[in-house]
Order: structure tokens, then C-alpha cells, then sequence
């Protein structure tokens, strides 16, 4: 289809070098096994096991990249690969030409577990991420940065709230807020909405929609939801089944910004991007099953 191109031996790169922000070249990652002596003498011993191979991608400054793929195809390991979380076995990533192999302020993560504080405030769990990234600004412009990112994400009359008193969807948005917080380039999201229930992953998704409006940062999404990724992305990397998982086609959204999930549902290429990512999943989920119970 028009919408899309392929990208064969995992290969999605761009010609013009200045429009890349983020550049994956030949990434791989190896898990070693149990080998050792005391393994094979309990029989636990195990084969090394290759999460991701031989990924090539660029991603240009202020695009919204979403991930899919089946369960088990590496889409956290990329994404924690990108993060500086953890290092590839072979390859190399660059953000602005410069290699990542820690992370770094220039990007900001976004959890499906919230990964809050649980005995700080809203406020106190944004102000710990200005803090640290910010160590040595007024304590004037770290209130002004929290207050800031809390009305962003409309918590404001919930600052002195502790994570228990707050819903998930509430959770959330003080985790998108701290993350938007240190003001970085990059936006990495981890299943961001996977723990919610349908009618908050649909305000929520609405209110990513507005926020990257409003900053227009590059970022990078991992998700199941197939309407999810074709609310909020400009491209939607397309992943095999694992192990050894690579990319297998790259969709480009055509849908005009800013986004109506109405009008987004009625444009003329919806339904047959849906159904392209429908058939590619239901196909490497087959994979998948197939290889389990195989002899």
C-alpha cells in the first residue's frame, strides 16, 4: 500500500542525515544463558537467548513513533536500549549524533508501572525529577516548573496527594508530568496506558494528543492498541515475533494534525491501515503459538 514502505534485513533509514535525531545501527541484544556447572547438574542450564537482531531505524526530530508488535518481541528491550537502560550486545544507537550508552536528560521515560515514589506528593515526585536534573536552579523556578507540568496535565488541586490516593489514570499523568518535567527532547512511553481501564486509556491518549501539541517532542510509544497507535503516531514500527525479532514494515499515518479520534476514524486510509496492522499481528501471534508447541 502507498501508506508504507518495508524494511527489509530490519533496515528503515533516512537520506538526510540532518533530519535524524535518533539513529539505530545493526542493534542487537544477546541474554546470556546458564552454562555454568551447578545449571547443568540441575538441568537449568540454557541456550543464550537473542532478544533483537541487526535493527536499523532513524527517527526524525518531533515524530511520533509507535511500536508494536507480540508479546515477547523485544519492544521494552529497544525501548530500554534507546533509554540508556541498557546497553546493546552489537550496534550502536545515537541521539544527535552522539552514542547513547547511559541514560541522560535529554530523554524522559514514561512507565506502564508509574514507578512513583509512594511517600512523596505529586508535587514532590515531579520536584525529585527537577532536582536531580537540575541541581543547582532557584528553588522559584523548580515550584514554577512543577506548578507548570502539573497544570499540563491537569492535577492541579491534587499536589499534595500521595500515589495511594490517586487512581491509576491519575498515577499516570504525575508520571507523564515528571517526565516532561526536565524538559527533554526525547519522550520514551512504555505500555503508558496498558494497566488502565478503557475509558481513562481513551481520555489519556486524548491528553497525549494535546500535550505533544503543545511541545511537539520526539516520541517513542510502545502499545498493543492498534487505534492507540494510529490516534498518536506519525509512524508505527512493525516488529516480527521473537526471538531474534526485527523490524518488518514501517507504516507512514497520514492523518493531518491536531488529531479527532472521530475524524481520525473516518479518514479514507483508517481502515485499510488497520487492517494491515490487524493482519500482521494476528499472523505473528500465530508465529508465536505455532513455535510453542512445535516438537
Amino acid at each position: 500500500m502507498n501508506s508504507s514502505f518495508s524494511a527489509q534485513n530490519s533496515s528503515v533509514t533516512i537520506d538526510n542525515a540532518d533530519e535524524v535525531q535518533i539513529s539505530l545501527r545493526h542493534v542487537s541484544k544477546i541474554f546470556p544463558g546458564r552454562s555454568g556447572w551447578l545449571n547443568k547438574i540441575t538441568g537449568q542450564a540454557s541456550s543464550d537467548f537473542i532478544a533483537i537482531e541487526d535493527i536499523n531505524l532513524d527517527i526524525e526530530h518531533n515524530t511520533f513513533v509507535s511500536i508494536i508488535g507480540p508479546s515477547g518481541c523485544g519492544k521494552s528491550t529497544l525501548l530500554n536500549i534507546i533509554a540508556g537502560l541498557s546497553s546493546a550486545t552489537s550496534g550502536e544507537v545515537k541521539i544527535n549524533g552522539q552514542i547513547v550508552n547511559k541514560p541522560g536528560p535529554d530523554r524522559g521515560m514514561v512507565f506502564q508501572s508509574y514507578a512513583l515514589m509512594p511517600w512523596m506528593t505529586v508535587e514532590d515526585n515531579i520536584k525529585f525529577a527537577v532536582e536531580t536534573v537540575y541541581p543547582k536552579i532557584s528553588v522559584q523556578q523548580q515550584q514554577r516548573i512543577v506548578k507548570e507540568n502539573i497544570q499540563l496535565v491537569g492535577l492541579t488541586g491534587a499536589e499534595k496527594k500521595r500515589p495511594h490516593e490517586l487512581s491509576g489514570g491519575m498515577r499516570q499523568r504525575v508520571g507523564i508530568a515528571r517526565a516532561l518535567a526536565i524538559n527533554p527532547q526525547i519522550l520514551l512511553m512504555d505500555e503508558p496506558f496498558g494497566a488502565l481501564d478503557a475509558l481513562t486509556r481513551g481520555f489519556l491518549q486524548e491528553e497525549i494528543e494535546r500535550i505533544w501539541e503543545q511541545q511537539r517532542k520526539t516520541a517513542i510509544m510502545i502499545t498493543h492498541s492498534i487505534d492507540e497507535a494510529l490516534l498518536l503516531s506519525d509512524r508505527i514500527v512493525m516488529m516480527t515475533k521473537g526471538p531474534a525479532a526485527r523490524i518488518d514494515e514501517v507504516l507512514e499515518v497520514p492523518f493531518p494534525r491536531p488529531r479527532d479520534r472521530t475524524k481520525v476514524e473516518h479518514h479514507p486510509a483508517y481502515l485499510e491501515l488497520k487492517q494491515e496492522m490487524e493482519a500482521h499481528l494476528y499472523r505473528e501471534t500465530r508465529a508465536v503459538e505455532a513455535a510453542r508447541i512445535k516438537p
